[in-house]
């Protein structure tokens, strides 16, 4: 869960385009509509979570609750094979049933389509679990626009942890400098700062279900047509 502030003034982006060569975007909240995700975690799982151990699925959710935070910001948070081993449920079977939820927000073809012409480099980086990022990408069909997808896991370090930004130098070239990271969680944008990456940026609605939060520390956009020329 975010700890931005429950309101913060907005604060525009102004990116110099011609300094930027890299873009690096986050996909779940940033690219993809995390609505999906919330209601797989919040609500889905709960629900048969109870089932499968007999309790309510108040209970079950105060204990889903009660792992997730322990394992928050770390590789495991993403992992389903841990979570199917640790729940006893089959977790991949579970998010195919709701695939329908799966889209991406709006404008993001239209950004990727400015980020070619513009002759920028694209990665996709996410924390995603191996067999989510293929179930996405089969469902939006947004990989090909992508010179290299890295899930987090590839780099052996979630995006929250200062050792995934030094390890990323080994598994794609580039200047930090002229990179531009999108992301929607605070605490990967300021691991990425203090690493020294040059442009950052945060989607302030995530979730197709959930109001806009600015941040107070980064630049904010609610949805890509705010960053393409007018």
């Amino acid at each position: 869960m975010s700890n931005t502030p429950l309101y913060c003034e907005k604060i525009f982006p102004v990116f110099p385009w011609d300094e930027i060569d890299v873009v690096l975007l986050d996909m779940d909240g940033t690219l993809l509509d995390k609505h999906f995700d919330d209601y797989f975690w919040e609500q889905y799982l709960p629900e048969h979570y109870s089932l499968s151990q007999d309790i309510s699925v108040a209970q079950a959710k105060k204990q889903l609750l009660e792992r997730y935070h322990k394992v928050k910001d770390t590789l495991d948070w993403a992992d389903l094979d841990f979570w199917s081993r640790e729940l006893g449920l089959d977790l991949q079977e579970l998010k195919m049933r709701i695939n329908h939820l799966i889209g991406v927000h709006p404008y993001v073809i239209e950004f990727f389509e400015f980020c070619l012409q513009s002759k920028k480099k694209l990665y996709l980086i996410t924390n995603a679990h191996t067999q989510s990022l293929s179930m996405k990408l089969q469902k939006t069909a947004i990989g090909p626009w992508f010179d290299r997808i890295i899930c987090a896991s590839e780099v052996g370090a979630a995006k929250e942890e200062p050792a995934f930004w030094e390890k990323l130098e080994n598994t794609i070239a580039y200047d930090k400098q002229r990179t531009l990271l999108v992301d929607d969680t605070e605490k990967v944008l300021f691991t990425a700062r203090e690493y020294g990456l040059g442009y950052l940026l945060y989607v302030a609605r995530p979730s197709s279900r959930s109001r806009v939060q600015y941040s107070c520390n980064f630049p904010s956009i609610e949805y890509f047509k705010e960053l393409l020329p007018r």
